[in-house]
């Protein structure tokens, strides 16, 4: 008998349908040979402290850190999932072969292979690897079933995941709940957490300290156009007013104007986190309904795999468009014109080397029914950044005409839309929906080089304004790019390696640091409360706190998962840092605010500068990624495997 292990009860229902298993027992569904069984979230877990050792189930600093000499897993402790375990565990034990089916992703392998593991699984294991749960996808699966240790390095970094979790959250938990929370209160620590409230604290305590500076903007209107002074803007209102007193009795003269011919793409593909970004923007609705919404259209059959964190399509996909574009029949008045000729295949769209698991979120091609009003809009959002990537590039003219009043230039920008492309597949033309944002897209009058004419000048006050509190939206991107917000998807897809997080999981981080009354909503906008201000305040540890390095170590992970660094390398690395955060804050007798020591350099000879106080856990000035770790006789960068061979001496 074959064995299936499927993700959920639906998803296992999908797959006996397709493998003709038709008789339903408890538990699971049997038939043709095989028995289609399933799990439903963590069936299993790490174990706690105290059943590691029991003088760990006290929390005291004597105790920490908390390293297991080898960790272990425990069947959940809930009566339906002891049931459904030992289900599972009675078919694995008479099995011939088992088929892994569970969420192909690096959660849902770890998921799996701890359920195995528990069982004592010892037949062989194949892994069905799909991206949509159509008939067609789960069969063309099973004809292409894989050894399961060909996924042996994904599982060991959704396991070094963990175990960092653990680690950290464990031993920083109890560390800053002991050391500053007065017996009283728990604060509550995380690897992905922690560094994504720091975020929103850093930006609310900018706001809040934010000093608004005055100044002033010189533009003028000519022939119903208005022109901006090319020099910017004035720090004080008696030089602006001088500028605006030697323009108002010369007439404007056109001085040149240049017009550029040039192309916009389609926005890109979806991956799961640009659209919750789109999502948010559009809609309101949070990161994590948004990974409900898909899931479920993914279950429905009529999206492909949410959990996605690349916006290209793999080159076999191609010859599939087509039958995808017909499928969606919502849309034929979109699709049409492109199933009339050979549909494009950019690089832009297809790119193998940037598909690693899972490609873009698309359509399956399986015409939808029964969505709810909230699926339509996420559908809708898909289907029609799926159709405008096969149609021409929007084509546009940019005008930019200078003027010129007694020596002042004055400068004004136009857009004007020649062959709109793939902009006719969204609503609105005037909506650039890379950013969601309104674009500048007015068409100036014909103007002539040497005209001139009276104008009519201004001198406005403005005000210089703080930077915006994080939306879900602008937060996402803060996570996938380590803190960075960039607005080009060139760069942004380069900085994903170093997000903090994973697609799958920064939803769930984000409801975390709510149900924590860490962060509270004031509509779109994110606010931390004064426990989440006073959490960050308390951490003194960049490794806690900083977006980037917590970044790095997720790029560490992802190197783990592709085979490129040792599983046991990035363990022994996460308990010298857990190590080495323990012993900081337990010889830390500063009170809870109070800044670390600086640096008092005393002079340099070859690259080593000598200091004085202590500046163990801060970065590295050097290469600005390793963290500074003490020595015998000086501090050394944790990154000197990699060639950073920085060294500070004591002074």
């Amino acid at each position: 008998m074959i064995v299936c292990i499927a993700e959920k009860p639906s998803v296992a229902r999908d797959i006996a349908e397709v493998l003709g298993a038709k008789t339903r027992k408890d538990g699971y569904i049997e038939g043709n040979g095989y028995q289609v069984t399933w799990t439903f979230g963590h069936l299993c877990g790490l174990l706690e402290p105290h059943e590691y050792a029991p003088e760990w189930k006290r929390w005291a600093l004597s105790n920490l850190p908390m390293i297991p000499p080898r960790f272990g897993i425990k069947v959940m402790n809930d009566s339906g999932i002891q049931k459904q375990f030992k289900v599972i565990e009675t078919l694995m034990a008479s099995a011939d072969e088992l088929i892994n089916c569970g969420d192909a992703g690096q959660e849902g392998e770890l998921i799996q292979r701890w359920v195995m593991q528990k069982a004592q699984c010892k037949c062989p294991v194949k892994r069905l690897w799909i991206s949509s749960l159509t008939e067609e996808a789960i069969r063309e699966g099973f004809k292409k079933l894989k050894d399961q240790r060909e996924y042996q390095s994904l599982y060991e970094a959704g396991l070094m995941r963990a175990i960092g979790d653990w680690l950290l959250g464990m031993n920083a938990t109890r560390l800053y709940s002991l050391k500053y929370g007065k017996n009283r209160q728990i604060l509550s620590i995380g690897r992905v957490q922690t560094p994504t409230l720091a975020l929103i604290v850093n930006r609310q305590l900018e706001i809040e300290n934010f000093k608004p500076e005055a100044y002033w903007e010189l533009k003028t209107v000519y022939r119903d156009t208005i022109f901006s002074a090319s020099k910017g803007r004035f720090s004080s209102v008696d030089e602006g007013t001088n500028f605006l007193d030697a323009v108002r009795t010369a007439d404007f003269v056109v001085t040149d104007i240049t017009t550029k011919k040039g192309t916009e793409s389609a926005p890109r593909l979806f991956d799961l986190t640009s659209l919750q970004v789109e999502c948010n923007k559009k809609f309101g609705y949070s990161a994590d309904e948004t990974l409900k919404l898909i899931q479920s259209l993914y279950e429905k059959k009529v999206t492909t795999y949410p959990r996605v964190d690349t916006t290209y399509l793999t080159d076999d996909l191609y010859p599939k468009i087509p039958d995808i574009l017909k499928g969606i029949k919502d849309y034929e008045q979109l699709t049409k014109p492109l199933l009339a000729g050979k549909l494009p295949k950019t690089k832009k769209v297809f790119d193998n080397s940037k598909v690693t698991d899972h490609h873009a979120i698309i359509p399956t091609g399986i015409q939808p029914n029964s969505l709810s009003d909230t699926e339509k809009r996420v559908f809708d959002l898909i289907c029609r950044r799926f159709i405008a990537n096969f149609y021409p590039e929007c084509k546009i003219s940019t005008t930019t005409v200078l003027g010129e009043v007694s020596e002042i230039e004055f400068k004004v920008n136009g857009k004007q839309i020649l062959d709109p492309g793939w902009r006719i597949v969204f609503a609105k033309a005037t909506t650039d929906e890379k950013d969601g944002e309104e674009e500048d897209e007015r068409t100036l009058p014909l103007f002539v080089k040497g005209e001139s004419g009276p104008h009519e000048p201004t001198l406005a006050e403005k005000w210089t304004s703080p930077p915006k509190s994080f939306t879900e939206a602008t937060l996402l991107r803060a996570m996938e790019t380590a803190g960075k917000l960039v607005d080009n998807d060139e760069l942004r897809e380069a900085l994903k390696e170093n997000g903090i997080g994973r697609p799958s999981t920064r939803a769930a981080i984000i409801e975390t640091l709510f149900k924590r009354d860490y962060v509270r909503k004031e509509k779109k906008n994110l606010i931390a409360t004064n426990t989440g201000v006073d959490l960050i305040q308390v951490i003194q540890e960049d490794l806690l706190k900083s977006a980037e390095l917590t970044g790095l170590w997720e790029k560490k992970l992802r190197q783990v998962e592709r085979g490129q660094y040792a599983a046991k390398d990035f363990l022994d690395e996460l308990k010298a840092m857990v190590t080495e955060i323990v012993f900081n804050v337990k010889s830390d007798n500063r009170r809870p605010g109070e800044p670390t020591p600086s640096l008092a350099v005393k002079g340099s000879i070859e690259g080593t500068i000598l200091v004085k106080g202590s500046i163990e856990g801060t970065t590295c000035p050097l290469c600005g990624k390793g963290i500074l770790l003490k020595g015998n006789s000086a501090y050394g960068c944790s990154e000197w495997k990699s060639g950073c061979t920085y060294r500070l001496a004591f002074g």
